[in-house]
């Protein structure tokens, strides 16, 4: 990681500034369900990404961007979701630091899109190994 601003205050103590991006992802650094253990470490980042996708409205945004062939402005996704563009932007927040989505900055505008890369790993942590008959839904 790099620091972005390294800060030295008179009492020696030294504070450093990462950018959330340089910071490992929940959705990049889980194991399997179906591992035979899980370290706490892979236990917190899957924690993390559950709770990143237990809201309905994250749920539901990452519906929308999934259907999108390119990114979505956050202007688009307030009308459908019925949220405040405050709540969507909470919502969108946490989707981001889960890793889930990309953030994209163009002007004074954000846009989002589906991380393939988190979406193939969450697929990977819930596949888990099933009986073939009996299994239902």
């Amino acid at each position: 990681m790099r620091p972005l601003q390294v800060s030295i205050a008179t009492s020696q103590i030294v504070i450093v500034r990462f950018e959330m991006s340089d910071l490992l992802s929940p959705a990049l650094c889980c194991a399997p369900l179906d591992a035979p253990t899980l370290t706490d470490q892979e236990a917190e980042a899957t924690a993390a990404l559950f709770a990143a996708l237990g809201n309905p409205a994250r749920v539901r945004i990452v519906n929308l961007l999934a259907g999108s062939d390119e990114a979505v402005c956050l202007c688009n996704l307030v009308e459908p979701l019925g949220l405040a563009q405050a709540t969507v932007s909470q919502h969108l927040k946490r989707l981001v630091e889960a890793g889930l989505l990309h953030r994209e900055e163009r002007g004074k505008w954000s846009y989002f899109s589906i991380n393939a890369e988190a979406m193939e790993q969450v697929a990977f942590l819930a596949d888990l190994k099933r009986p073939s008959e009996g299994v239902c839904c």
